[in-house]
Order: structure tokens, then sequence, then C-alpha cells
């Protein structure tokens, strides 16, 4: 009855494009409202994107590989059955879209003359686009004093992208211009400047090597954690933690807690309930810089981090955990790692963590120096939880040897705003609050 426009969705609050990595359904299909029709890449997730409505897929216009900017209209919907169909070779023109490297190669094209983008007038989209750019752009543009209309871009309409602005930061020859007087001085270090994944490829290849181009979530990837150490000033602490009396309270609940919720109870949800505790308690590690300013956040969004199969890693939300009980943090946690794994994700369900916890002691690891994500001043790293033998003060003061179920935690904090004291505080009370765990009431 209606033609419907699908357009690019918004990826968060950061975030200004997308890259259409799929095509799920081809023109002259039917589909079936929230069924998943294509899929999208940004450098915070991987998803499948829903149909807003049941019809006749009749146009595709954004072909596989093209990068475009949130809201643009990648395809048309018509509810109307009989509807005719559009094939098109080639994307319409979106003013320079650009390919992602690794994507499979586009149909052939059909030749269209973009219009000079200096004809555009002085409040076209374009000029907004290249003269905006994002708001993390924008951000990190102005934390280092530099003007974004000077960058050459390689995003749409010549927009400024975050890869553009990280690429030019390097590259500049006036940092290094200025760090050499700045290690001179007396009482100071000189710290190397990250690099992105395009910057670091410097290895001869030998003969017989393997030479294979980096995925897209692995180049993202790797510009995400160059940007986090650039903007945080990284120290991490390092807690052993008693969870004998959790591992116990766990045992005791554990055959009616997965009866009544179908659920595996791990440890986890336990410590994600004690973290939100003491970040309740010291509002600095559930805080965000904004320059000179510190927002101390009054939701509490754990992210959580989970690997992805073959490689990669990302950051699911679970938003306002604090509302939570544990068997709701516990099926909001497992829910968002499966879909996490099968590209289940939507774009808002990895966005705008206050705190994030990452846990490799599933692999064995002892412990780790996790890197903060970019927007937050902590992350908490779990290691390994395994049984160890630990001298035990009695209650006369005699020292026995018990078997006691430990880990090492470790917390990286932003030491720009976050003092070591009040890093170690937090820690101290996130180790009491475990050791002291209450025993659930019936």
């Amino acid at each position: 009855m209606a033609r419907i426009d699908i357009v690019m969705p918004q990826m968060g609050e950061s975030i200004a494009e997308g890259t259409l990595s799929r095509w799920l359904k081809k023109p002259g299909d039917a589909v079936k409202r929230d069924e998943a029709i294509f899929e999208i890449s940004t450098d915070k997730v991987d998803a499948e994107i829903p149909s807003p409505a049941a019809g006749i897929l009749v146009e595709i216009i954004v072909t596989e590989g093209m990068t475009v900017p949130v809201q643009a209209i990648v395809a048309r919907l018509e509810t109307e059955a009989g509807a005719a169909v559009v094939v098109t070779d080639a994307p319409v023109p979106v003013a320079a879209a650009s390919p992602v490297a690794d994507a499979p190669p586009l149909a052939t094209p059909v030749a269209v003359e973009p219009a000079p983008i200096s004809a555009a007038p002085a409040n076209s989209l374009e000029d907004r686009l290249r003269t905006k750019s994002s708001p993390l752009v924008r951000k990190i543009a102005a934390e280092h004093g530099v003007e974004i209309a000077g960058i050459n871009g390689s995003g749409i309409a010549g927009r400024v992208t975050k890869r553009d602005l990280l690429a030019h930061l390097d590259a500049a020859p006036a940092a290094q211009a200025v760090a050499a007087p700045i290690a001179s001085l007396p009482g100071t270090i000189a710290v190397p400047a990250a690099h992105t994944a395009a910057e670091t490829q410097t290895a001869t290849v030998w003969p017989g090597d393997v030479v294979e181009p980096m995925s897209k979530i692995r180049r993202l990837t790797s510009d995400h954690m160059s940007q986090a150490r650039r903007v945080a000033a990284h120290v991490t602490s390092f807690f052993e933690i008693d969870l004998t009396r959790v591992a116990r309270i766990r045992a005791g609940m554990r055959k009616d807690f997965e009866a009544q919720n179908g659920q595996k109870l791990t440890f986890l949800p336990f410590i994600v309930q004690a973290v939100i505790a003491q970040l309740k308690r010291h509002p600095m590690m559930n805080a965000a810089v904004n320059g000179t300013d510190m927002i101390y956040r009054k939701q509490y969004n754990i992210g959580i981090a989970v690997a992805l199969d073959p490689t990669g890693l990302i950051v699911p939300v679970v938003k306002r955990a604090d509302d939570l009980s544990l068997g709701g943090l516990t099926k909001s946690i497992n829910d968002l790692a499966s879909r996490a794994r099968s590209k289940g994700l939507k774009p808002d369900e990895v966005t705008q963590a206050t705190f994030t916890i990452t846990n490799p002691g599933v692999f064995g690891s002892l412990m780790g120096t996790p890197i903060i994500p970019v927007g937050t001043t902590a992350i908490l790293g779990l290691g390994a939880i395994e049984k160890r033998p630990k001298v035990i003060t009695g209650p006369d003061g005699e020292d026995t040897i018990a078997i006691r179920t430990c880990a090492y935690f470790s917390m990286s904090f932003d030491h720009k705003v976050v003092d070591g004291a009040d890093a170690d505080r937090f820690m101290a009370d996130l180790k009491r609050s475990l050791e002291s765990l209450p025993e659930p009431t019936a």
C-alpha cells in the first residue's frame, strides 16, 4: 500500500556512517517485518538490520561494500503485492561513498559524473558533513588543537573520518618537533606516539611467509586500541581476591537457580553486582572526561567484553545494570554474549558503557593490563579463578594453610583524572565486599 525507505541506522551518538557489508535479500524477495535484510559494519559493531515492515524489496540503492552516512536511503520496500522491482547495478550516487578494503567486488559500474564539491552551497549536506564531522572526531580534534577543515577527508563529500584524523595526528611533523624539547626537560619521559594499523606495516616479508590483509574488525580493533592508549594515561593496579565465599554461595543456590531461570550461574553476575555497589561509592570510576570537565554518570551501564570466533572482540553493554537482580544480570549477560557471537546485536547495545569488565581468566590467564575504552575512566580485568593454598589466621591467632578459591583482579584506570589512592580504595572495597558476601535470603 505504500513505499517505505530503508535507511542506514544510527549506530550510536558518535557514529556518523556505516558500511553495508552484505545483503541478505535481493530485489523481488518478500520480507517479513523484523526479518534481517542486510548486514552492517561500523567501528563499534557488525549487526544484521531488520526490516521496518513487511513487503517486497523492490530496489537496492547501496551495494555491498559501500560506506554511507546514517539515515542515507539504502533500499526501498513496497508493501503492495505485485510492485515493480528495480534492479540497480551500481549505487545511486551518494557523493563519493567509499568501499572497504576487504569487501567483495561491486557489480560492473555505470558511470556517474559526480558533482564538484566546490559547487555545493555553503550550507549543503556535503558542506555540513565535511566541516561538522562526527562528535567523536570533533572531540579528538579539539583535544589536539586540530582544525578539521584543514584535513583531506576520505569520507562522503570529503568528510573527515576518525581514521583520517588519527592518521593526520600520527603523521604531523609538528608533533615530532614538540616531542624533542619536552623529552629533554628534567624529570620527563618521552612516550612514543601510537599508530594506526595501516602505519605499522614495517616488517619484511620472507620467502614462504603467508600474507593476509587484516579483517575489518581487526583493523577497527587496532585503531580503537591505539586511540584508547592515546587519550588516557594508563595505570594498572592488581589485587588478589578470595572468592571462596562466593563459590560456596553459588554452589548452594546453583541447582535451584538454574532450574528457575534456565541459565547457567557463573561467578560473573556476583562480581557485576559487587562492582555496581562500589561504583556508587566511588563515582570517579563511573565517570567520563569532557575536555577539562568531569561527567559523573548516574547510569550504571556495564560493558562485558566478548571474544569472537575465530578472532575479534566486541563489548555489548548491560544497560542500567543496577536495576537487575542476579537472575536478570545472568540472563542479560548470557543473551548479549550469545547474540554478539552470532552477529545479532543491535547498534545501541554496544554503546554508552560507563564501566567495562573483561574476563581473560576463562582462557587461563592469571592477570593482565586491559586497555580503558574511550569515554570511560576504568576497566576491570578478571583472572583465572582457581584453588590455591593460603595462610589463614584462626580465631586464636594461629596460622594454618587452607585451600581457598582465589583470582587476581586487575583494574586499569586513567591516571589523568583518577589518583592511584582512589583506584586502590575502590579495589579494596570490592575485595572486602566479595570476601564478605552475605548469604542470600530465602
